[in-house]
C-alpha cells in the first residue's frame, strides 16, 4: 500500500510540474504577444522613409515684377484737394523709390519627378512669375544649391504645372504611386517648405477620398497631416514613397492647418503631366453636350429604373450633335463604363484621348441606343466660345398659372425683349409662386420653356396636353426642359397638385 500510494504521489507531481510549465510556455506567449502589440502601437520611425525620399522634394521661390504706384493712392482719395500736399510729403521721404517698380517673392513647394531634372508643382505657385528658383534638400551634410526653372506647361483646371531645371548631374527623383488603391485610414506623409520654414516633414493617414472643391475634374484626397502655406505643390507620399497626391489647399478659418488639407490625387495629375511633357499643353476629349444630374422624380418622369447617368439638356454643334445624340437622351454607358452621374462623364470624356471613336449608350423614348462618337478637344470648343454674350433675361405678364408658374406665349415682342432668334419657341415664365415646388427647384421669371414630357411645346395647349399624357401614362412628374440666358436644364415638377 504504501508503494502504491509514493507512484500516486509520483504521478501527481509529474502532473503539476507539467501544468506548470504549460502556464508558464502559455504566460511567456502573451508576454511576447504583449511586448509585439506595444511595438506596434509605438509604431516604427518615419525617419528611413524620410531620408530616402527627401532629396527629391523641392523648395521654390517665385519672383515677380510689380509695377509701382504713380501718386498717394490708399492715403487720399485721387482728386482730392490734399493730393497735391500728400504727393510732395512722398517725394521729401523717398516718395519716388516707392513708386519705382519692385519685385515681390513668394513661397511654394515641389519634387523631382525624373532624373533629368523635370518637377511637379502648382500652377497658383508659379502663376504670373517672372524668376522660379528651385532649391534642392541639402543632403549628406552639405549645403542646399539652388537651380533656375522654367515653365513647361501648366493646367488651370487641376492647378498643376511642370517644371524642368538643367542640373550637371542625374538628380534624386520619386516615382508616382496608384492613388485609387489608398484607403481611408492609411497613412501618409505631407512634405514641402510650410511658412517658408525650409524642408519639412508631417505624418497623418488619409482622411477621405474622392473629395470635389470647385472644379469639373477634381478628385482629392483629404488628409490630416499637417499642410500650411508654403506646402503647395509639394508630394503626400505613402508609405511606399511613393506620391499618391499634390498638396493643393486647406480648408481653414484662420489660413493655417486645422487637419483639414486636401491633395490632388496622383492618378488625375500623371495624366496632366503626361500631357504637359508631350505637349506643353492640356488635350482632353470633348464630346459637346450639356449635361445635369438625373433626380429621382426625373427618373420617374422619364420612365427609368433607378436614378444615374448624364441627362443631356442641350446639344450645340459638335462632336454628339454630328453623331445623333439628343437633348433628352440619358447617357448610361461612355466607352464601355457605366455612367454614375455628371461629375464622373466630365472626367472620362476629359481623360479620353482626342480623336477617338467611343460608344455612347443612351437611354432614348423607354429603351437604350448605341452611338458612335468621335471626340474633339475641349480646349479648341472653349477658345470657341470665348466672347460669347449671354443672352440678357425679360420679364413680361400675360396668361395662365401652371404647376405654380404663370406662363405665356413666345410672341415676337418677347423675342425681341429676350433677345431670341427669331424661329425660337416655347413658353416664357412670367411669375413664380414662391411657396410651389417650381420655385424650391430653381424656375424663375424669364425662363423659358421649351419641351414638356421631352416634346416641344410652343403654346399652353401643348403644355396641358403634355401633362394629360404624362397622367394617363401612371406617371407622377413632368420633364420640363427650361433655358435661362441660353443654358439649358431639365426640372422635374410633380403632377399631383
Amino acid at each position: 500500500m504504501q508503494a502504491q500510494a509514493r507512484s500516486i504521489s509520483v504521478r501527481r507531481d509529474e502532473m503539476s510540474m507539467k501544468l506548470r510549465l504549460m502556464w508558464l510556455g502559455f504566460a511567456t506567449m502573451l508576454l511576447v504577444l504583449a511586448q509585439t502589440l506595444a511595438a506596434h502601437a509605438r509604431g516604427e520611425s518615419l525617419a528611413p522613409l524620410a531620408e530616402q525620399i527627401s532629396p527629391a522634394v523641392v523648395n521654390i521661390t517665385t519672383s515677380t515684377l510689380l509695377e509701382g504706384q504713380t501718386g498717394p493712392q490708399g492715403i487720399v482719395p485721387e482728386g482730392s484737394p490734399f493730393e497735391d500736399f500728400f504727393r510732395e510729403f512722398q517725394d521729401r521721404n523717398g516718395g519716388d523709390d516707392e513708386n519705382r517698380p519692385r519685385r515681390s517673392n513668394a513661397l511654394g513647394s515641389g519634387f523631382v519627378i525624373s532624373e533629368d531634372g523635370f518637377i511637379v508643382t502648382n500652377n497658383h505657385v508659379i502663376a504670373e512669375a517672372d524668376e522660379i528658383l528651385i532649391e534642392f534638400f541639402p543632403g549628406d551634410g552639405q549645403p542646399a544649391k539652388e537651380l533656375v526653372a522654367k515653365v513647361i506647361g501648366t493646367d488651370e483646371k487641376t492647378d498643376i504645372a511642370l517644371l524642368k531645371v538643367e542640373a550637371s548631374g542625374p538628380l534624386k527623383y520619386v516615382q508616382f504611386g496608384d492613388s485609387d488603391t489608398a484607403r481611408v485610414g492609411d497613412w501618409v506623409i505631407a512634405m514641402g517648405n510650410p511658412l517658408g520654414q525650409g524642408f519639412s516633414v508631417s505624418a497623418g493617414i488619409v482622411s477621405a477620398r474622392n473629395r470635389a472643391l470647385s472644379g469639373s475634374y477634381d478628385d482629392y484626397i483629404q488628409t490630416d497631416a499637417a499642410i500650411n502655406r508654403g506646402n503647395s505643390g509639394g508630394p503626400l507620399f505613402n508609405m511606399d514613397g511613393q506620391v499618391i497626391g499634390v498638396n493643393t489647399a486647406i480648408l481653414s478659418p484662420n489660413g493655417g492647418s486645422i487637419g483639414i488639407g486636401f491633395s490632388m490625387a496622383s492618378n488625375v495629375v500623371i495624366k496632366v503631366v503626361d500631357q504637359l511633357r508631350e505637349f506643353g499643353e492640356t488635350r482632353r476629349g470633348w464630346l459637346g453636350v450639356r449635361i445635369q444630374d438625373v433626380t429621382e422624380d426625373m427618373a420617374e418622369a422619364m420612365g427609368l429604373d433607378k436614378p444615374g447617368g448624364a441627362l443631356i439638356s442641350d446639344v450645340p454643334d459638335g462632336p454628339a450633335k454630328d453623331a445623333g445624340l439628343l437633348a433628352g437622351d440619358v447617357i448610361i454607358s461612355f466607352d464601355g463604363v457605366e455612367v454614375e452621374d455628371t461629375r464622373g462623364l466630365v472626367r472620362q470624356v476629359g481623360e479620353t484621348t482626342v480623336g477617338k471613336s467611343v460608344r455612347v449608350v443612351v437611354h432614348r423614348d423607354g429603351g437604350t441606343q448605341t452611338v458612335l462618337v468621335t471626340l474633339g478637344r475641349r480646349e479648341d470648343a472653349e477658345r470657341a466660345e470665348e466672347g460669347e454674350e449671354e443672352t440678357p433675361e425679360a420679364v413680361e405678364e400675360e396668361n395662365k398659372d401652371i404647376l405654380g408658374l404663370t406662363i405665356s406665349p413666345l410672341t415676337d415682342t418677347l423675342r425681341e425683349d429676350m433677345g431670341l432668334d427669331a424661329d425660337a419657341s416655347g413658353l416664357v415664365v412670367t411669375n413664380v409662386d414662391e411657396a410651389s415646388e417650381a420655385f424650391s427647384k430653381g424656375l424663375r421669371a424669364g425662363d423659358l420653356i421649351t419641351e414638356a414630357g421631352q416634346q416641344k411645346v410652343t403654346s399652353i395647349d401643348d403644355l396641358e396636353a403634355r401633362m394629360d399624357e404624362a397622367r394617363e401614362a401612371g406617371r407622377k412628374s413632368l420633364l420640363l426642359l427650361v433655358r435661362r440666358g441660353g443654358e439649358p436644364r431639365f426640372v422635374a415638377l410633380s403632377l399631383q397638385e
